[in-house]
């Protein structure tokens, strides 16, 4: 786990994420979006080439070695702050296949869902590939998705004790 030199300064974290497509990781959540977002530079290409350099190119050929990278960057992290001390926020709106780290992405091409918040960010992200799939606009995101094997970061995320992808919506709306 290699990042940012300020992110010793905090104790509790609020993770706060817009979740859409990822061109690498088939989609961004919570998880993708702590492996890269509190990684430092150096920490963002160790993730990116499953903790093989810390400097160079991101790109990698082995895309179940990164997606599992990120769930366990995610995991460090959470094993150092304390599990207790973070909580994630999704945001599903704007829902394109791209992410917002690419130059120049796609419109987005979804109806907005809401807003999903859990301190299990691997229950979080299931929910939301979850209410993707069952989404009736959602043929490009889900493509994208299994394209890049993109639920294989949940698999590895449960496996290895991050959280679980079993979890019950409670609407608060009502």
């Amino acid at each position: 786990m290699i990042v940012g030199s300020h992110a010793e300064n905090y104790t509790d974290w609020i993770i706060l994420s817009h979740f859409k497509g990822h061109a690498m990781a088939g989609y961004g959540g919570a998880i993708k979006n702590v492996g890269i977002g509190i990684s430092s530079p150096s920490g963002k290409i160790y993730v990116h080439t499953a903790g093989t350099q810390t400097s160079g190119s991101i790109w990698y050929d082995d895309q179940d070695a990164w997606l599992e990278a990120l769930a366990e960057m995610v995991l460090g992290f959470s094993n150092h702050v304390g599990a207790e001390h973070i909580i994630y926020i999704n945001v599903m709106n704007r829902l394109s296949v791209d992410c917002d780290c690419d130059g120049n992405p796609a419109e987005p091409d979804m109806h907005d869902i809401g807003i999903l918040a859990s301190t299990d960010p691997v229950a979080l992200d299931k929910a939301c590939i979850d209410l993707v799939y069952q989404a009736p606009d959602s043929a490009s995101l889900v493509a994208r998705i299994e394209r890049q094997n993109g639920i294989h970061t949940l698999e590895h995320a449960e496996e290895i004790g991050l959280g679980s992808r079993t979890y019950e919506l409670v609407n608060i709306d009502d």
